[in-house]
């Protein structure tokens, strides 16, 4: 009886918490490796290239969360293929932190080919940043 009950409480939690989430297909995360922490409060802006005039177009503008994070760009119900750029506008962060920096933004342009999930992280410190295709 015990374990039946416990199996029951365990699926209604998994599914309870599946069933919260929205499903987006492009992440991203800024982790200031000079501190060792997240970078909060970073505004990104996402823009996708258009095929024929090869123009960026604007798509949606987010900052980062206290873990320096954005989890919900391109929802996952649309067709999202394309050549994306991601544009990290870092300098208001450095400025607040009173650092002076090298790069006033960032700008990462990588190309969606599917419909699966696409994590795009930076690392970054005031005079140099790195980037990669995270999970």
């Amino acid at each position: 009886m015990k374990n039946s009950i416990l199996t029951l409480i365990l699926a209604l939690i998994t599914t309870a918490s599946f069933a919260q989430k929205s499903t987006y297909q492009l992440s991203s995360h800024i982790l200031d490796v000079s501190k060792g922490t997240p970078a909060a409060g970073v505004s990104i802006k996402l823009e996708k290239q258009n095929e024929q005039t090869k123009t960026w177009q604007f798509v949606d503008e987010k900052t980062t969360d206290k873990n320096g994070r954005i989890t919900d760009f391109l929802n996952s119900e649309k067709a999202n293929l394309g050549i994306y750029k991601l544009t990290y506008f870092v300098s208001d962060y450095f400025k607040k932190n009173n650092t002076e920096s090298f790069y006033p933004f960032i700008e990462v342009v990588f190309q969606i080919k599917d419909n699966s999930h696409y994590h795009v992280p930076i690392t970054l410190s005031a005079y140099g940043y790195s980037t990669y295709r995270g999970n």
